[in-house]
This record gives C-alpha cells, structure tokens and sequence, in this order.
C-alpha cells in the first residue's frame, strides 16, 4: 500500500474514533428538542380534553374552567425547557383563549371545544437549556475521544507503524550493518540504469570484501567479525559521495554503487578508480575489535564496472564486478582491478567448460592413465591412476585446465567418486593375473575429503567392486590438513580401518608440518617432482631431498620421489636411500590397455633395469 494510502487510512481512522465520541450530543439534541416539543403538545391536549370533561358536567362554570386551563396549557414544561403555545397565525395561547371566548358567547355555545382549539395550536420551544447541555456532553465527549484516539494510537497504529517500518528494514536492509540488502540495491541499480540511459553518463559497480575475513571469525570470534563488519560499513559510507548506494550482499562483501561520473569514459573510470582508492585506503586502516585494544590490521580487494545505459542487466554488473574482484584477488589480494572483455571471455569460456564437463561424466569421456611405480631394485610395486579428459570431436584437455574448475564447481566429486570406482574395479581385474600384487594410487581432492559421507562412500566402492583395501592407496595434499585438523585425522583413521593406505602427496611445497607427519595415520611421504628437477645441480634441492628421506626413514614412512625423468636423478635418490620411484625414466602415463603389454616382460623381478 502507498505510504498516503496509510496514512489516509490511520486519519480515517482517528477521525471515526472521535466522531463516534460525539454522536451523544448530536443524539442528546435531536431527541431533547423533538421529544420536547411532542410531550409539551401532548400535555396540551390532555388539559384540553379535561376542560372538556368538566365543562361538560357543569356548563355554567366554563369561563371559568376555560380560564383555569388555558393558564396551565400555558405553564406546560417539559425537562425544564421552556414551551410557548401559539396558532398558525403566531398568537400566544391568552389571545387563542379571549377569541375562543368571544365566540362561545356570540355563538350561546353550550361549551368551548378546546380540544379543536389546541389542535390547531403549534409548540415553541426554547433551545438554550439543551444547547447548554449539549455542550457539556459535546466537551466530555472531546475528552473521551481524545483519550480513546490517544489508546488507538498507542495500542494499534503506533504498533502497527513500527510493524510497518520493520517489515521494511527487514525486506530492505541488512539487520547488521543497517545497510542496503541485495533486494533494495537491485531496485537501486534498475533505477539508476533507466537513469544513465537518459543522461548517457557513466556510472560504476565495485564490489568489495574483506581479505582474509574467515580468519577473525576463527581466531576471535564471531562476536569481532561483526564488529568488523560494522565499523568496515561504516568507513565505506563516510569515504563515498553523497548519493551513492552503498549495500551489503551477505559475509563480508559490499558492493558500491556510484552515479554520474560524467560523459567520457576514461574520466569516469578515473573518477571510480579515486573513489575504490579512498575506500580501499579507509579500510585497510587498523580497528579495534575488542577491550584489549589489540588493533586488527586488514585490507580489501576491490573489483570495478563501468556502466552508461541499459547496454546490460543489474545481474550481468553484478557478475562482470566479481570476476573484477576475482582477478584482484588473483594479484595477491590489497588490490583494485576493473573488469574487461577478456574477463567476460573468461567467464563465457570458463561456463562453457563447466558445461562440457557435466557432458562428459555423463558420456564416459574420461579416462584413467597410468604410471608406473617401481622400488630400488626396480621391480614394479604399484602404479598412480591419473585422470584424463578426451571431449568428443575435441582435442584432449590438460588436467590443468579442467582439475581448478572441477573443484571449483563441486563437479569433483563425482568425478573423483568415478575415479576410485575405476581404479577399484582394476584392482579386481588384476587380482588372478601377474599384476595381482600392485596397488593403486589416486588422488582425493579436499573438497571431495571434507564431503561428510566420503568414508562411507569408500567403503561402499570397496564393498561393490570387490577390491582388495589394502591396494587401494589415497593421495591427500598437505592443504587438507590447514582447517578441522581433528576432522581430517578422525576420517583417515576410519579409513584405514578398512585397510586403505595413505600417501601425502607433494611433500615440501606446502606447509610441511612436522606436526601433521606425527599425528597423521600415513604410510607414505611423496617428494614434490619440483625439488627432483634440479636435484643433481642445485645444492639446495638436493639438501632438501635427503632431509625429507632421512626424516622420513626415523619416522618410519615409505618415500617415493615423483618426476625421476634421468638415470642421473635416479642414481642420485639411490645413494640417498630413496625407496620408491615414479617419472617418465621408468614410464609415462598410458591407458590400461597399453599398461601391461608396454612393461618389460622382467617388470616383476628385481633384475628389470629401464631402457
């Protein structure tokens, strides 16, 4: 309803509330005049009808009479109002009376009809004691619909207003930060686009959220991230123009709504960019979240849009200043970055690859590759399961390119459910035949780790294909260990409950924690291919080589260097004591058919040497 509509209609309402308060006066003066007049007449008549009567029973006393009556028709009062007895011509009742009397005698009537007199008599009545009456009940009645509105106001409107009002704030505003939510900056947008297509000038989208904000939630509380979100509101809308909209979409993201910025583009986006610049500034200023006085520093990555018209929609702004945020964030966070076209390619390119994945799980375009895994006397032990892509009618597509987005987009964990369920199948075809005794490597990404369900779902793969557990081995990044530590080690223990190894992959790139190696149930550490590269011509690669095996060997750990791609890199793990070996030295990745029949007939016994 529109706020006039409203406000109409609590008038509306007031006023019926003090017009219901008055309807006694206006009924006290009706009734008090009609209601007199009637009964002053009727009194009338009744005194004539005695005069009547008697005159009747004694016909020589009818002056008499006559006059007797018509002096107490005269004297009729009703509720003390005062009545006057006249006829149609307006003569008072004692002329009525000397005219009826000189007519009986004229006439020798036996008797005066008063009763024909009276009726054609009318009755004036004096209106100043209900008029006085009226007044007092018109006064109370003010004071009563007075206080009766007063208990209206207080008991229904004012209530109802403040319903009113918070059915507002709450469609409307962000209940933290009193800011603009989605919804009403959305209408703002609309407007503001309908605007700039009539003027033709520039306006711009930022959005905005606070690095690293997960951190405060974690380290001290929720209770001081709200804090943080409130006093970061409060700087964004000191540091923008009168005018401009400033909102929160939810978490710790802002977006920022800026309008005329003029005519010519690159003033405009020179204009946007002091403005992100001023906020940016503010924000990375120290705060206060607690009584400790312990000051907060933080920063903020800002993505802009320029707009001018209707060229696009409030969500494309939206979408096109998040990837802007992306990208800032890419460049090492603290930053501000505008979106482009290349940005928008990337997105078109990015949601076609999304889709084309979704195609290919449900086509089986995926394949599994495997490398092989061999020990120091170079006898085969194992192999690592390695996910390849061939589109249809395409070229195949890099892991690279297709892993990020997968994981990304959730799409992971089917992908890596098909994976395990792959590699377990394998392991049952190799179960009679030479290859029986290899395991399986495969990797689990974090987001697939943290799924709730993830033991259960291993254990049902298990159970399906028949594999044997204790040749499937998991490969988890040091990554999964930085958040739920206990999480982490509570799911891996019921894993390996069922007989599953497991293997940190990638050892040395990450945080290497030597408080991860000795609570975590690992039975492998893999040297990151990165310090196997240069291990024969940069002391400090090959410093860290023999670190990691020789710590490894007192925490009894199996080792496995991945990346051997010489016989020099090999000699060299070999003097180091390295266990286990994976790289293109000893075998590419090829599919299952080629496995097999490409190893060298000796791949089992500990004479084979590569080729």
């Amino acid at each position: 309803m529109p706020r006039h509509s409203e406000s109409l209609v609590r008038n509306l309402a007031r006023g019926a509330v003090l017009g219901m308060a008055l309807v006694p006066v206006l009924v006290y003066i009706f009734t008090g005049y009609f209601g007199a007049k009637q009964m002053a007449f009727d009194d009338a008549r009744v005194q004539a009808s005695r005069a009547n009567v008697v005159i009747s029973a004694n016909p020589d006393a009818w002056q008499y009479v006559a006059e007797r009556f018509l002096d107490q028709i005269a004297e009729v009062r009703h509720q003390d109002t005062r009545t006057e007895l006249t006829d149609f011509e307006g003569k008072m009742l004692a002329q009525i009376g000397d005219e009826c009397l000189h007519w009986c005698v004229s006439d020798q009537a036996p008797l005066l009809d008063f009763g024909r007199a009276v009726g054609d008599l009318t009755v004036k009545i004096s209106l100043v004691p209900i008029l006085a009456w009226a007044s007092f009940l018109g006064v109370l009645g003010l004071f009563v619909g007075l206080a009766l509105v007063n208990l209206l106001n207080r008991h229904v409107l004012i209530p109802l207003e403040r319903t009113r009002v918070a059915n507002i704030e709450l469609a409307f505003y962000d209940p933290l930060t009193r800011l603009p939510n989605r919804r009403l900056l959305m209408v703002r947008l609309d407007q503001a686009l309908v605007a700039s297509h009539r003027s033709q000038e520039f306006g711009s989208v930022m959005i905005l959220d606070l690095d690293h904000f997960k951190v405060i939630n974690d380290t001290r509380g929720h209770d001081a991230g709200d804090r943080l979100l409130i006093e970061a509101a409060q700087r964004i809308r000191t540091n923008v123009r009168e005018g401009d909209t400033v909102s929160r979409l939810g978490g710790d993201e802002y977006v920022v709504m800026v309008e005329h910025l003029g005519r010519e583009e690159t003033s405009a986006a020179r204009q946007a960019e002091m403005i992100a610049e001023k906020i940016r500034c503010a924000l990375n200023q120290p705060y206060v979240l607690s009584s400790s006085k312990t000051a907060y520093h933080g920063t903020t990555s800002i993505g802009v849009v320029l707009f001018r018209g209707q060229q696009v929609s409030s969500d494309t702004l939206l979408k096109q200043a998040d990837l802007a945020l992306y990208r800032a964030k890419e460049a090492g966070r603290n930053a501000i970055r505008f979106f482009n076209p290349e940005m928008q390619s990337a997105i078109d390119s990015r949601a076609a690859m999304e889709s084309a994945l979704r195609q290919g799980l449900l086509q089986a375009e995926f394949q599994l590759y495997y490398q092989p895994q061999f020990d120091q006397t170079e006898k085969l032990i194992g192999a690592e399961a390695l996910l390849r892509w061939f589109p249809a009618n395409q070229a195949p597509i890099p892991p690279a390119q297709f892993i990020p987005l997968a994981e990304e987009s959730g799409l992971i964990i089917p992908i890596g459910l098909w994976v395990m369920e792959t590699a377990c199948a394998q392991l049952k075809a190799w179960e009679h035949g030479p290859l029986s005794t290899l395991t399986v490597a495969i990797n689990v990404s974090a987001r697939q780790f943290r799924q709730t369900d993830f033991v259960d779902r291993v254990s049902e793969i298990l159970q399906r294909t028949g594999a044997n557990p204790a040749q499937l081995k998991l490969e988890l990044t040091e990554s999964m260990m930085l958040e739920h530590i206990e999480d982490v080690i509570a799911k891996m223990e019921a894993i390996q409950a069922l007989g599953v190894k497991f293997s940190l992959d990638d050892f040395g790139t990450g945080f290497s924690s030597l408080f991860y190696l000795k609570r975590l149930p690992l039975r492998q550490i893999k040297i990151d291919q990165s310090f196997i590269r240069d291990i024969t011509t940069d002391a400090n690669d090959a410093a860290i080589v023999r670190a990691i095996i020789a710590m490894s060997q007192s925490l009894g750990l199996e080792v496995i260097a991945e990346g051997v791609e010489t016989q020099a890199q090999r000699d060299f793990l070999r003097s180091c004591e390295c266990a286990q070996y994976q790289g293109y030295f000893y075998g590419k990745p090829v599919p299952i058919s080629e496995f097999a029949r490409g190893l060298p007939c000796n791949a089992l016994v500990d004479t084979f040497i590569p080729a």
